[in-house]
Formats: C-alpha cells, sequence, structure tokens
C-alpha cells in the first residue's frame, strides 16, 4: 500500500535517521522491511508510529507482547555492531520483526519465542518474506537457546531487569549482548561484552521497553 510505503520512508528519515543511527546497512534494512506484517491485525495503521506496537489481538498473554520503537531496535542492533558472518539469537522474537531486520545484517538468526501461536506466526512470516538465514524457535526465553550455542551476538526485544545465566553463558568470547535494562524511566539500553567467561557492560543511551515475561526481578524481602 502506498500510503504505508510512505509510512515506512518517514519512519526511517524521523526516527532512525535522526536518533544518530548511521550504518547504512540498518537504514536500507528497516526501509526495506514491511513493519506493518508484524503487528497485530487491528494495529497495521500504527505500525510506523514511535511507540511500541501490540503484536496480536485478543485477550491472551501474546496481546501483551509488543514490538519495541523503530528508535529503540535501531540503535540497539547498531550497538550491537552485527557483522555479516555473526551468529545472533534473539530473545523475545514475538512475530519476527526483529529477526527480519536482523537476518539482513548477520550470517544466521535465531528468533527464540516462549508463546507457541507468535512463534509459529513468526515462521510462516519470516517464510513468506523469504528470510532463508532465519529460523524461529520455540522455548522460555529465560533459558535461551542452547542448541545454537555460542552466538557472536544476543538481542533481548524488550526490557530486562535480571540477565539470567543460561543466556550470559550463550555468549561466545567477545560476544556482544544489547537489552535494555529496567522498564521506566531511567531505564537505559546496555551494551555488554563477553570476556573469558565474564559479562562486562556499560549504558549507552535512554530507553525505555515492555518488560519480557520472566524477566522481572524478584522482589526483595523486607522485614
Amino acid at each position: 500500500m502506498a500510503d504505508l510505503s510512505t509510512a515506512r520512508r518517514m519512519m526511517v528519515d524521523g526516527q532512525v535517521r535522526t536518533s544518530d543511527v548511521t550504518d547504512l546497512r540498518i537504514i536500507d534494512a528497516f526501509q526495506s522491511v514491511a513493519r506493518e506484517r508484524f503487528v497485530a491485525p487491528s494495529k497495521t495503521a500504527l505500525a510506523y508510529v514511535d511507540r511500541d506496537v501490540p503484536v496480536a489481538d485478543g485477550a491472551g498473554p501474546a496481546s501483551m507482547r509488543r514490538m519495541l520503537k523503530p528508535m529503540v531496535l535501531a540503535k540497539l542492533i547498531q550497538a550491537a555492531q552485527i557483522e555479516e558472518s555473526d551468529r545472533v539469537l534473539i530473545v523475545g522474537g514475538t512475530t519476527g520483526y526483529s529477526a527480519a531486520i536482523v537476518a539482513r545484517l548477520a550470517g544466521s538468526v535465531l528468533a527464540l519465542e516462549e508463546d507457541a501461536p507468535l512463534a509459529d506466526r513468526a515462521a510462516n512470516i519470516l517464510s513468506a518474506l523469504g528470510c532463508a538465514n532465519v529460523e524461529a524457535v520455540y522455548g522460555p526465553l529465560t533459558a535461551g537457546w542452547a542448541a545454537g550455542a555460542p552466538y557472536d551476538v544476543i538481542l533481548i526485544d524488550g526490557a530486562v531487569e535480571v540477565l539470567p545465566d543460561p543466556i550470559r553463558g550463550q555468549l561466545r568470547d567477545g560476544g556482544r549482548l544489547v537489552c535494555v535494562r529496567g522498564h521506566k524511566p531511567p531505564a537505559k539500553a546496555f551494551l555488554y561484552r563477553s570476556i573469558e567467561g565474564e559479562l562486562s557492560g556499560r549504558p549507552i543511551f535512554d530507553a525505555t521497553a515492555p518488560l519480557l515475561p520472566g524477566f522481572a526481578e524478584k522482589p526483595a524481602f523486607v522485614f
């Protein structure tokens, strides 16, 4: 649809380029991938707005899941410095939008989702788009996907308060992990590197994102 193509170009020009995203591969990927295919059917008109858009209609758990704002996703991907030979794990793949973007940059991509209908939908959309280097897999998000480890890059597609040990251990030495820590201001995006089995991280920009299921910090016991 012509109006959605125009909206996509405006998203790239107004949300991605203006947020210090300078990697032309990323800009081209955001311009090429039809974001409207991945949102909830009733939210197509909102596909390119500057917000976290629902990926499913209805009242089930999937209806609570969101796609990251284009700016946040683009900056996380740029910070990860994905190379053509990299193996990437996306934790919280929902319907596959971030996987479709990353597929244009990386050698191979695993998109992990714990909601079965969302994982099936991602597999169908990515197949229809011809993303031959992406595999959508189903399993608990906090466990990562050990069968494909180690990964050069792990992108957590949502906010976290904790980083589970299984995910930490699936980065290769020198690998990068990007995520949003915290889901309310002053939350920040973080870049982590694995150095001899230890994860070292630093904040890279202010960001908010929906909290992924299973990644909330356990309440501290107070006397």
